[in-house]
């Protein structure tokens, strides 16, 4: 009777043991699922950042060559455009020397999209200072297809289901880059325009001349 008491008390102590010790691996497992949540919210954060530095430093690049080729550049003395030109280049050159990149994950389908939407945008890009305005409405017709708003203009249905292919943070640089690619469009177009008309004005003041 005695050794079968003593029996039940090692059984009951081995269950008590077992228990306190699975209640340990989940308190442990636990907290390490909590320090990897946390970490997760940190890497994304830190994403974030990296990729908000990036489109600083493409902003920052297309200010500084559309202060370069600016009108305003054009109408100032040589001296003073050459002393402008020289702080534009150095500050191009800082820039330059910023390397921020955030890798994106994509699957074989995506990697492909990636390249065929590139594509595209760089053969547009190769061929826009042929024809300003033509390639200004090819450019508008891929913007439209990267949005969701319904645009003013005719999209392109066959960019648009590359794109819908791509990775999400794909889309969004795609439609970074072409409205960039519109944006330099626009600014030639101005100073192009304003240089013929200084050339017309200056046409009409040699025949008066004469």
């Amino acid at each position: 009777m005695a050794q079968a008491k003593i029996h039940a008390k090692m059984n009951e102590g081995d269950k008590n043991s077992k228990f306190s010790r699975s209640m340990s691996m989940a308190d442990r497992s636990g907290r390490l699922l909590e320090s990897l949540d946390q970490l997760e919210l940190r890497v994304d954060t830190l994403r974030e950042a990296a990729s908000a530095l990036e489109q600083e430093k493409e902003s920052l690049l297309e200010m500084i060559n559309s202060i370069q080729n600016s009108q305003e550049m054009r109408s100032i003395s040589d001296g003073e455009r050459e002393e402008l030109s020289l702080t534009a280049s150095r500050l191009l050159g800082r820039t330059l020397t910023v390397e921020v990149s955030v890798e994106t994950i994509r699957n074989p389908q995506q990697q492909d999209a990636l390249s065929k939407a590139t594509s595209i945008v760089d053969e547009i890009a190769g061929e826009i200072l042929n024809d300003l305005e033509g390639g200004r409405k090819r450019l508008l017709s891929l913007l439209a297809a990267c949005v969701t708003e319904a645009p003013p203009v005719p999209i392109d249905q066959k960019f648009q289901s590359i794109v819908i292919s791509c990775a999400l943070e794909d889309q969004k640089k795609i439609k970074r880059r072409i409205e960039t690619l519109i944006r330099n469009v626009d600014n030639s177009g101005k100073t192009i325009r304003i240089m013929d008309h200084q050339k017309l004005n200056g046409q009409k003041v040699n025949k008066s001349l004469q």
